[in-house]
Parts: structure tokens; sequence; C-alpha cells
């Protein structure tokens, strides 16, 4: 229980800490906020224990680095190559996490991904507005 408070707790400051974020310019900050952000989260919706979360998430950085290096022209042959990943590494999932949890990670992913998209997108929104506003005042 003290766990899922503590990842709980991290995710919400994580996400104020995003916002604050969204003004530093330095990438590596923010790739790192996100990192956390996503471990928080899919800890979480995962139910990982700590047992758990000790075998997955080295699993899920080699997972995460191989998914990252997919380059390519073609779309097409991207998503395949991406598709071809998915499918080695769901029985290292399966092993860790058992067949509804394994399966249960791809959506997570997927759902945590475009909620940072959306709020990125608002944060952006907000911000070029209040700039708007600031040049309005001048």
């Amino acid at each position: 229980m003290k766990h899922l408070l503590l990842i709980i707790t991290f995710f919400l400051s994580g996400l104020s800490a995003l916002q604050a974020q969204e003004r530093d310019n330095d990438p590596a900050k923010k790739e790192q906020k996100i990192q956390a952000l996503y471990i928080a989260y899919m800890s979480r919706e995962l139910k990982l224990t700590e047992v758990e979360a000790q075998k997955f998430w080295p699993v899920h950085s080699q997972f995460d680095s191989e998914i990252r290096s997919v380059r390519g022209e073609e779309e097409l042959k991207k998503q395949q190559e991406v598709l071809n990943i998915k499918k080695r590494y769901q029985d290292r999932f399966i092993r860790i996490l058992g067949n509804d949890r394994a399966n249960d990670f791809y959506r997570k992913d997927a759902e945590f991904r475009k909620k940072l998209v959306e709020r990125l997108k608002n944060m952006r929104q907000q911000n070029s507005g209040n700039k708007r506003m600031q040049m309005n005042r001048n």
C-alpha cells in the first residue's frame, strides 16, 4: 500500500513539474520528467509489485531502446518493424506479468502516449495564448 501511495504521489508531483518544465527548454530534463511520469503511470496501471518491477523495467528498457531505434522512410516498414519487436518481447512480458497484464501493457503504453501528447498540446496552446495576451498588453 505504501508503495502504491508513493507512486501516485510521485505521478501527481510529476504532472505539476511537467507544467513548470514546459517553460524550461532543456530537452534532457523534459525527457527525464516524462520518463518518471511514464514509470509511475505504468507501475500504477499494471499494478506492479516490487519484484515484478525489478524484472519488468530492465526488459522494458531493452524493448524501448529497440522501438526508438526504428528508423526509415516508409511508414509501413516502420510499423512492421515495431510490430516485430513487440512480438519478440511479448513472451518476456508474459513471463513477468502474466498474459492479461502483458496485453494490457501495450494498451496502457498507447494510452499514456496519447494523454501526454494531448497534455503537451494543451500546454503549448495555453502558452501561446499567454504570449499573445502579453503582446497585446505591450
